[in-house]
């Protein structure tokens, strides 16, 4: 393929190092995961039939109402913890889902537990009506203000709401990532709000030691895996490796990269095609963590990243200085070499999804000519590290297609509108022929990444050769 524009020096050279790299993840975490997920729902239906809970449902509508409310409540409560539990950054769950695996289960897992939440109010505050033989308003005061526990629990309920109803597509698209990040913070306030009810009236709680081990070990490991993986780690590997910002470079018009330099990084199990959330501490607002994919392979005392600078903390990276320090939590992701299963590979990138595929590039091992590159721009000046890309392909025998042009009207296709008479699948095999043959890596906009997997399953690509990342929230 001929390139245009000059060659440059890259402005980051290879270094060739020893890294400790991450062990490969079993294939066996993830269905063990899975599992203990299933197994921890049956167990609490296990402790409500202990409870006489299938008896209590032939012994009249109150008890009938109550018990279920007590069955919905408890699964409620477990799903809840689990959803925490997923999103707790532990790192064999991480490695073997993905973030935006575990997103997606996180949010279908939130959405149940909720609705089961909303089961067990409803049916316990009519069991208990009928029960009292009172009126609804008057049974649901007495209960709220009464019984141990309860204001706080309705509290816990209103957060819960919260982060439910911000959760909901249309009300994601309309916050920004940070505020939606804090809002969803809410979930570990209602979780907590929510123990004391538990202890104090609930009636599995109260009356089985059985399920009041169950229930401590379950609050106690979800309590332990927050404050490991999301608060210890980070902060001792932000003090450990000591990252400060080395230097800030406008690639494009929009895009800024960021040198971070920091000790000891090869002692960190980081590698190409993974991110970190960063937090610059650079004054007001650095509490807000951005994730950012490295567009570089990783050196001992070396890291990059670069991102568009569309929203607040993103925008806040062209205003960096040298010397900022900066907090890191991660690496996170499965977008990496340990998922390749040929000696093949097939990069497909758009925009500013180019940057953990130009680290991939570096870092994955193959023979001249068995890479492909597919960069999706809008026009020549929006191609982010072209030099780079240039420079690699030269040495190590890529070949590279720049697809350049507006979105093709009137169809959700990976190609621009000057190949608007070509299929998604028919263009997909003319630029990387016997496609089945490598392994896939996609990173983009959301639709876009849509078109180009639908493309290569069209094409005869086994599922487990497709390897994704969704960093849309």
């Amino acid at each position: 393929m001929t390139f245009s524009g000059s060659l440059q020096a890259m402005r980051r050279p290879r270094i060739a190092h020893a890294r400790r790299r991450p062990r490969r993840t079993p294939a066996w975490w993830r269905d063990a995961v899975g599992i203990s997920c299933w197994g921890s729902a049956l167990v609490v239906v296990a402790l409500w039939v202990s409870g006489r809970g299938v008896q209590n449902l032939a012994t009249g509508p109150a008890d009938l109402l109550t018990s279920l409310g007590r069955l919905s409540g408890l699964v409620a409560a477990d799903l809840l913890l689990v959803q925490v539990f997923l999103m707790a950054r532990v790192p064999a769950i991480e490695r073997s889902y993905g973030q935006d695996e575990l997103a997606r289960r996180h949010r279908l897992v939130g959405f149940w537990s909720f609705n089961l939440l909303l089961v067990h109010i409803a049916a316990i505050l009519v069991g208990y009506t009928l029960r009292d033989h009172s009126d609804l308003v008057r049974e649901t005061w007495s209960v709220v203000t009464t019984y141990g526990g309860m204001l706080l629990a309705a509290a816990a309920t209103v957060a819960l709401t919260l982060v439910v109803v911000t959760s909901v597509r249309a009300a994601r698209r309309a916050l920004r990532y940070e505020s939606w990040h804090l809002l969803h913070l809410y979930a570990y306030v209602g979780v907590g709000l929510s123990v004391p009810h538990e202890i104090w009236t609930g009636a599995d709680f109260t009356t089985s030691p059985l399920a009041r081990l169950y229930w401590w070990s379950a609050y106690g490991v979800a309590a332990a895996a927050i404050v490991l993986y999301r608060l210890v780690l980070p902060v001792w590997r932000t003090v450990r490796h000591g990252l400060t910002v080395r230097d800030v470079i406008h690639e494009a018009p929009g895009v800024v990269t960021v040198q971070l330099g920091g000790r000891g990084l090869h002692r960190m199990p980081v590698r190409a095609g993974q991110y970190f959330v960063f937090r610059f501490l650079d004054g007001p607002g650095w509490s807000r963590g951005n994730p950012y994919s490295l567009s570089a392979s990783p050196a001992p005392d070396q890291l990059r990243v670069t991102a568009k600078t569309a929203g607040d903390g993103s925008g806040r990276l062209a205003r960096l200085r040298p010397g900022t320090k900066v907090a890191i939590e991660g690496p996170y992701g499965r977008l990496t070499a340990e998922r390749r299963v040929t000696d093949r590979v097939a990069m497909f990138a758009c925009g500013i999804g180019i940057t953990p595929l130009r680290a991939l590039l570096e870092e994955l091992a193959y023979r001249p000519g068995n890479a492909v590159l597919v960069y999706r721009a809008h026009e020549a000046v929006d191609l982010v590290f072209r030099d780079e890309l240039e420079q690699l392909a030269r040495r190590r025998g890529i070949t590279v297609h720049y697809l350049l042009g507006r979105r093709t009207p009137k169809r959700n296709s990976w190609l621009p509108e000057s190949a608007w008479n070509w299929s998604d699948a028919d263009a997909m095999r003319q630029l990387v022929p016997e496609i089945e043959q490598y392994d896939v890596y996609v990173c983009g906009p959301d639709r876009w990444m849509d078109a180009v997997c639908a493309a290569a399953r069209a094409d005869g690509l086994p599922d487990g050769q497709l390897h994704q990342e969704r960093f849309s929230w």
